[in-house]
């Protein structure tokens, strides 16, 4: 599936792929030249907003705090990863 980071540090989740995080918070944990974004399980358990783009459904989280040097904006092919239970976005 296809995400955008923006230059502002927002990644978009298309609704298709957002339904993965049903209390709208995610963990996210940079892993080597990845980005992992994780579902938390309960809405009062912390972690990042998924914020509505749009009535579709369309999600965006924001992440740049998180990012290491030389990361740039633009499209990135991300993949869910059953065993692990997280969205993995390559960053590089």
């Amino acid at each position: 599936m296809k995400l955008e980071l923006t230059s502002g540090g927002y990644l978009h989740l298309p609704a298709e792929e957002a339904v993965r995080f049903p209390t709208g918070t995610a963990i996210a944990l940079v892993r080597g030249k990845e980005l992992w974004l994780m579902p938390v399980s309960h809405p009062g358990a912390g972690g990042l907003l998924l914020k509505f783009r749009n009535p579709r459904g369309d999600r965006s989280i924001f992440v740049r705090e998180l990012l290491p040097e030389g990361v740039l904006p633009g499209g990135r092919a991300a993949v869910w990863d059953d065993k692990l239970g997280a969205l993995r976005i390559p960053l590089f």
